[in-house]
């Protein structure tokens, strides 16, 4: 009879409220964190479409041009994708093809001739892209034979890496917050659950069960619940990922899968030790309150 009181009084545990609170708090967080993630990769996709215009010398034969990408090629500060450098060769001819479809303005007709140059297209590595370096690469490109001048788009540049810097502090401020005011939400609602239960836990010590013994089946379930608001945030945010990807084209591009799983695997965990830490915390509360402080 006194089992099955037991089991019935910890039944009563407010589990559904607690499970809530996680799922919401987690889900929030969670949705910051799919943010974070495609900034990260926006980020990216903006650096390595930054250009680096390597103009040539005129009259250049087809085995020093090859020389010259073969150079640019083996260079360190060259953007490497999938195996691949993306050096793209524009020619004059190119180039006045499409200054003249931009401008509707044939050049070449009141100047006799096509002033442009031959030039390489080059995209340089992130970890390259300040103005200092892009300064030292311009002096070491331009010392290679044939190279007329290098250039690049100093103000946006300045821009993009300014801009990037700012966004970044806000995200880890934002992202910190949430994370505190997760824990502080997780925390509040578990040890409003658990003063239900105060009255236990005293009878429980008072027939001589030890601290760790009437610990165990709450911070078993805890863990359970964190894991499980968890696991219904990640569903959740998988839901809304799917509908937002089909109402917004081009949003899939910006997700990194693999990415998004691990956040998905690190919201179970942090629901899980989130209510662990918490409940740990509030039952050593209780075990140590004296009669009149339960009341």
């Amino acid at each position: 009879m006194k089992k099955h009181k037991r089991k019935k009084k910890l039944g009563s545990y407010h589990y559904v409220s607690v499970i809530f609170s996680a799922t919401l708090a987690l889900f929030v967080i969670g949705l910051f964190g799919i943010v974070i993630l495609q900034a990260n990769r926006l980020t990216s996709i903006i650096k390595q479409n930054i250009e680096v215009q390597v103009y040539l010398n005129k009259d250049l034969s087809s085995s020093q041009k090859n020389r010259i990408q073969s150079t640019l090629t083996s260079s360190d500060f060259i953007l490497k994708e999938d195996g691949q450098t993306p050096i793209t060769f524009v020619s004059k001819e190119e180039a006045a093809s499409k200054f003249i479809e931009e401008t509707g303005e044939d050049f070449t007709e009141f100047l006799g001739e096509n002033p442009l140059r031959d030039a390489y297209s080059i995209r340089i590595a992130p970890e390259f892209q300040t103005n200092a370096r892009l300064d030292s690469i311009a002096d070491v490109v331009e010392d290679i034979s044939g190279v007329y001048e290098v250039t690049y788009v100093r103000n946006l540049v300045d821009s993009i890496n300014s801009n990037l810097t700012k966004l970044s502090l806000i995200l880890v401020g934002i992202a910190v917050l949430l994370v505190i005011i997760v824990i502080l939400l997780i925390n509040n609602s578990i040890k409003l659950a658990l003063f239900s239960q105060r009255f236990l836990i005293r009878s429980m010590q008072l027939v001589g069960a030890k601290g760790s013994f009437i610990k165990k089946p709450f911070l078993s379930r805890s863990v359970l619940h964190g894991a499980v608001a968890g696991l219904i945030a990640s569903g959740l945010l998988f839901g809304l990922k799917q509908f937002a990807n089909q109402k917004i084209e081009g949003l899939d591009q910006l997700q990194q899968q693999e990415l998004i799983l691990a956040l998905y695997g690190i919201l179970i965990l942090l629901g899980a030790l989130i209510s662990y830490f918490s409940t740990a915390k509030a039952m050593s509360k209780y075990l140590k309150m004296s009669l009149d402080e339960l009341y």
